[in-house]
């Protein structure tokens, strides 16, 4: 896959502001009852990847989108450089401890996409995780590709939806949102150096991305590449593959047979007593 084929900037959804939030608010509402439906049922598990270049806006995708979503059914994961204990272990381990339960909704900001991305532009990372006899002609990255397919598969067998979105954000809007962490007062908190460091590697990402999109995107774990240069466009897009995920479940709260309806109305003539 060559994302320089893919765009970063789509249509404009919405005519105005005022219409794009009205859209997010409906969409949100009707997430929000999807959620309940989920935790009702507990049948079904929904993890959310989101992954990016920096400052493509998967933090702002994740408040605006899950804004109306329960709390309690929902918890974020962020994903950052691992840490002594988790280089320890396998490369999916430290986000499979992290994966929702039935009638949750699991969101990772970043994952183990990580492990076929930042390590293989980032060699010393590889390096740092002891693995045994690594190949030298590549293909530890193919057994990696097919240990997350595998893992993938699993997880939609016993009932984990996973929805992947890739935001995909152009070099120039990386620039623009940059300068305006540096700029602006309130968003200076946002910089990093780290952030100028890695822009530096953007064509070995762009190549490292189009190679884990194509080689881990599957019928039932697909991968979204959203348009990510314009923020509203980007949300609401990202919302609707959400809500599709979740409608596509059919889900419908737990129907009671006759014996508990019995048992029901008796509670009921205790209660009203």
């Amino acid at each position: 896959m060559d994302l320089a084929q893919w765009a970063t900037r789509s249509k404009p959804l919405c005519k105005s502001k005022k219409a794009y939030r009205e859209a997010l608010e409906d969409e949100v509402e009707a997430l929000s009852e999807q959620q309940r439906l989920l935790y009702a049922s507990n049948r079904h598990a929904l993890l959310i990847v989101f992954q990016a270049m920096d400052t493509a806006g998967k933090d702002g995708a994740i408040r605006h989108v899950m804004s109306g979503v329960n709390p309690q059914g929902c918890q974020v994961f962020s994903f950052q450089h691992p840490s002594e204990q988790e280089l320890q272990h396998d490369f999916l381990w430290r986000t499979t401890r992290d994966l929702p339960e039935r009638g949750r909704i699991g969101i990772f900001n970043r994952s183990y996409y990580e492990e076929v991305l930042i390590a293989r532009v980032h060699s010393s990372i590889l390096l740092s995780e002891h693995i045994p006899d690594i190949p030298e002609d590549g293909t530890v990255w193919e057994g990696r590709f097919r240990s997350i397919v595998d893992l993938e598969r699993h997880l939609h067998i016993n009932g984990t939806r996973i929805v992947k979105v890739f935001m995909h954000i152009s070099k120039e809007e990386q620039r623009l949102r940059l300068l305006a962490r540096i700029d602006e007062p309130d968003k200076n908190w946002k910089f990093s150096l780290a952030d100028i460091t890695e822009r530096k590697h953007w064509d070995a990402y762009m190549q490292a991305y189009g190679q884990a999109l194509s080689a881990t995107s599957t019928a039932d774990s697909p991968w979204f590449i959203v348009p990510a240069d314009d923020k509203d466009n980007a949300r609401l897009i990202v919302s609707q593959i959400v809500l599709d995920a979740l409608q596509a479940l059919k889900l419908s709260y737990p129907e009671v047979n006759s014996s508990q309806k019995q048992k029901l109305q008796a509670f009921r003539k205790q209660l009203g007593a």
